[in-house]
């Protein structure tokens, strides 16, 4: 065998001290990788299959040096078992950016260096054998590196000094980080190591959102359940940015928690309850949940009219998060669609994908998620959050094409197609939120398949009658990575909704599909006076494939960051609203 090896009987293997057993590891592993015996670094899968592959090449491995004996009372399994139990404790996960000419060899975080030192230049050795350089997002597996952390894997980042990217309207260094630190902390979970220490790359905010949000997934109701993975910061340099980063990814993960969540057990109560229960803690939060008598003395007739197809009951959620100097001051008003589960009413939608519609609260989800965010972030600003929650379902008491209905302004509306419900409950929403002098309103809602065709899932559509208030929505969604971009609101579209036979406003474009997220933006405009209003129509960002690598396929909980940001820019913006 060609190489350095340290090689121990079995006797002296079963009987090594803690420290010993995995410095022998270590030097073993090492030692083979010299000795050219094993060229593949990257050994993912899970552990009991590492590690009896491990042991084989060990007792092969030195069969030229001495035989790996074990002691008659001791079997390999036992030995088997105490070398998963080390490999079993924790995980680290560091990163390694691109080297700026080809070829080059690569350069470790501040972090990556520090642990390299660490093992004396093995990983750094150990990363050049295994191969190329790493590319953005792919990762390589160590084991048995250094004691306290058995499995280390290294992330690529790709390019160091990456910032802003005009073209792409992110900061392109921070969704790299957010990318590349979900896959590692996957690739822990995957080993069944139940802690993991995260780099903070530079950027210890950006690397707690792609840590938190990377391992959630919503498994609530399998027996079956990946294991829990809990991320850490690596070192303490950074550890108010790391919480910051946590807390807002833990407010993306309730969106998408509720949203993933079956609608027979997120019912508009329902809905309204676990709100209630994730704000009780905070003194500076008031919760309301309005009841179906409660709609009817507000005269909210668009709303009702929805609701009265389903036998669950409405719900009008208000939550008022006071955390201003001055109790007094103007809030900023979020408005969210609360369609726990959207059947299309008597316009019926086809079968397939109709189980998506659980998530048609998503407007609810993500602005009420906001507020919880807000609160735990103490944002020393009003935030007030509305949110009727209602199921459309069809029955002999649903809405049937071409009722009309009688909005809580006065104005009336013609519902010409029951599936276009959504802008029915905003209307009576964004009545509503004019009672409060806000600062702005924003609302938010899983509106029209049309945005979906438009942008797809790159990004939400934003209409809005205020150029002040895009400005922050759009800066603030280039540092969370969750972007938006600016649609039209032109009267071209307005007349479409407003040349109705038989009411003030139909809740369709004349011209039925053309234009359809521009023409139910229209429909929410006759609704507004409001100087900073803004409607964010999400379906395109409702779920999430395989198109964001730092979460998971299902619910995506979008875009409840960047509405947070927001807030938090409104709050040190020392301007009001003009």
């Amino acid at each position: 065998m060609t190489g350095k090896i340290l090689c121990k009987t079995g006797a002296d293997l079963v009987n090594a001290t803690d420290p010993e057993l995995v410095k022998f590891i270590g030097e073993i592993y090492y030692g083979l990788f010299r000795g050219g015996k094993i060229r593949q670094c990257g050994l993912g899968g899970r552990r009991s299959k590492f590690t009896r592959f491990f042991l084989i090449s060990l007792s092969l491995s030195c069969q030229s040096a001495h035989h790996l004996q074990f002691p008659t009372h001791v079997s390999s399994d036992s030995v088997t078992k105490g070398l998963q139990d080390k490999l079993n404790t924790q995980g680290l996960v560091l990163g390694v950016y691109s080297s700026e000419k080809d070829g080059g060899a690569a350069q470790f975080t501040s972090a990556g260096d520090a642990f390299d030192t660490l093992v004396s230049g093995k990983l750094r050795e150990l990363l050049t054998l295994c191969g190329p350089p790493l590319k953005k997002g792919k990762t390589r597996i160590f084991h048995g590196l250094h004691q306290d952390f058995p499995s280390v894997v290294v992330v690529g980042l790709g390019k160091k000094n990456a910032g802003v990217n005009d073209q792409e309207n992110w900061n392109e260094g921070k969704e790299n980080i957010r990318a590349a630190i979900a896959v590692g902390c996957r690739q822990i979970q995957d080993l069944e190591i139940p802690c993991v220490e995260v780099d903070p790359c530079g950027d210890a905010q950006s690397a707690a959102e792609g840590a938190v949000l990377g391992l959630h997934e919503y498994n609530e109701l399998k027996q079956k359940k990946k294991p829990i993975v809990t991320p850490q910061l690596h070192g303490s340099a950074e550890s108010k940015a790391w919480q910051k980063g946590v807390t807002y990814a833990e407010g993306q993960n309730l969106a998408r928690y509720l949203m993933e969540a079956p609608a027979n057990y997120i019912t508009p109560i329902k809905f309204a309850e676990q709100i209630e229960q994730k704000l009780r803690s905070f003194s500076n939060v008031k919760v309301h949940i309005r009841p179906e008598s409660w709609i009817t003395t507000e005269q909210m007739g668009a709303f009702l009219s929805v609701a009265k197809g389903s036998a669950e009951p409405p719900i009008f959620l208000e939550i008022h998060y006071l955390g201003a100097a001055n109790t007094n001051d103007s809030p900023l008003v979020f408005v969210g669609k609360g369609v726990t589960f959207d059947s299309g009413g008597i316009s019926l939608k086809p079968s397939s994908g109709m189980d998506a519609m659980r998530a048609d609260m998503g407007g609810a989800a993500t602005v009420c998620s906001a507020i919880v965010t807000a609160a735990a972030l103490n944002l020393p600003l009003n935030i007030i959050g509305l949110a009727p929650l209602c199921e459309n379902m069809p029955s002999g008491k649903a809405n049937k094409p071409g009722d009309v209905v009688r909005a809580k302004n006065g104005k009336t509306i013609q519902v010409d197609n029951t599936d276009a419900e959504g802008r029915l409950l905003l209307a009576d929403a964004l009545c509503y939120a004019h009672n409060f002098n806000a600062r702005a309103i924003v609302n938010a809602a899983t509106l029209t398949g049309a945005m979906d065709v438009a942008l797809g899932s790159a990004a939400t559509g934003v209409f809005t009658n205020s150029s002040w208030l895009w400005t922050h929505l759009y800066e603030a969604s280039i540092l969370t990575g969750d972007r938006v971009w600016r649609m039209p609101l032109f009267e071209h579209y307005t007349k479409q909704v407003t040349d109705c036979p038989l009411a003030d406003v139909s809740n369709v474009g004349k011209y039925s599909r053309a234009g359809g997220a521009c023409t139910a933006a229209a429909f929410l405009k006759e609704f507004v006076t409001a100087p900073h209003w803004a409607h964010l129509d999400i379906a395109g960002v409702m779920s999430n494939k395989d198109e964001v690598p730092y979460l998971r396929k299902g619910m995506a909980g979008r875009p409840t960051r960047t509405l947070v940001e927001f807030a938090a820019r409104l709050s040190r913006d020392s301007h009001n609203a003009k």
